[in-house]
């Protein structure tokens, strides 16, 4: 028997239409950095007196399955859990051969997701099942690999199979948006002090703990979405230092694009911005953090629009 390596895991993943319930089919194949779901079941010290000094059998309590998933934002992708995270998106096209899809925050109820991880060298498959994306995380940078962190709650993990359940699989992979071409507009403007910065959105899921034979939640309900952040620059203006102490909301940008057209740009029209610090920590530049949150006051907080040769995601 081959010892697994993570170089050959394979992800599979297709949207439920009852919570729960995994489909017998309509798999995709995607890509993924690394993953941290798994059933774990924790144990109960035994608290019974009159049996003496040696402690009796412990107890098995419920059943949870929280994890991240770092998968990679690429072209086509990264539009399967934008779907999952936003739910279904308005979508136009084709124009030129391309289609933008526009996903907004807010939604009133969220798909959940199978996920189903295997490694051929074992064989070992298992898939984790009502799987809903309370989280999403996106770091900007200079340089690197750029990456999308996916915090979620699932219901269960099937038991460990030999061999696959997702059947024929639909790949859903295309080349990777790079840090590089990332760009930040604050009030349409480009930023060119911006050092670093991320992008994060919260579900606020709310896991509904009813009393099972087996554990398990009955589900999770949407709570109130929350999209918030930091942009670290170099403090060589006051423009944006004069935006925060005014108290003045900014329309910030987070953008990405490769050649031919395609992009991907999150939106978040009404951001809020605390007064910083402006700390001095050496002989070099002075750097100023703002950790941003947006309002959903008067639109959705955050749109986000990906442009690629995918038709449709519903």
């Amino acid at each position: 028997m081959a010892r697994p390596l993570g170089i050959n895991a394979v992800m599979a993943a297709a949207v439920e239409t009852t919570y729960g319930q995994t489909p017998a089919a309509n798999f995709f194949k995607l890509p993924f950095v690394s993953h941290g779901l798994g059933e774990e079941q924790p144990l109960l010290e035994d608290d019974q007196l009159g049996f003496g000094r040696e402690g009796l059998d412990p107890t098995y309590d419920v059943i949870t399955n929280d994890g991240d998933i770092t998968v990679p934002v690429d072209l086509r992708a990264i539009g399967f859990w934008l779907r999952q995270t936003f739910g279904a998106p308005v979508t136009t096209g084709p124009a030129a051969g391309k289609y933008t899809h526009t996903f907004s925050s807010g939604a009133p109820s969220l798909p959940s997701t199978s996920v189903e991880f295997g490694n051929p060298d074992m064989p070992i498959y298992s898939a984790h099942y009502g799987a809903v994306v309370n989280q999403l995380k996106i770091a900007m940078a200079r340089s690197g690999m750029l990456n999308a962190a996916l915090s979620m709650i699932a219901q269960g993990e099937t038991n460990p199979a030999n061999v696959s359940a997702a059947g024929a699989l639909t790949a859903l992979q295309g080349p990777r948006f790079a840090q590089a071409t990332g760009s930040i507009e604050i009030d349409d403007v480009v930023a060119a002090s911006v050092v670093s910065a991320d992008i994060g959105y919260s579900n606020n899921l709310d896991k509904v703990e009813v009393i099972r034979a087996d554990g398990r939640i009955g589900g999770v309900d949407p709570g109130v979405a929350r999209a918030s952040g930091t942009v670290n620059t170099r403090f060589t203006d006051r423009a944006l230092y004069d935006k925060a102490r005014g108290k003045v909301p900014v329309k910030l940008k987070f953008g990405w694009a490769m050649d031919g057209g395609y992009s991907l740009i999150f939106t978040l029209p009404r951001v809020f911005l605390p007064k910083p610090k402006r700390t001095i920590t050496g002989p070099k530049g002075i750097m100023a953090a703002f950790n941003w949150q947006a309002s959903g006051a008067v639109a959705a907080q955050l749109t986000v629009a990906l442009t690629n040769d995918v038709a449709s995601y519903v």
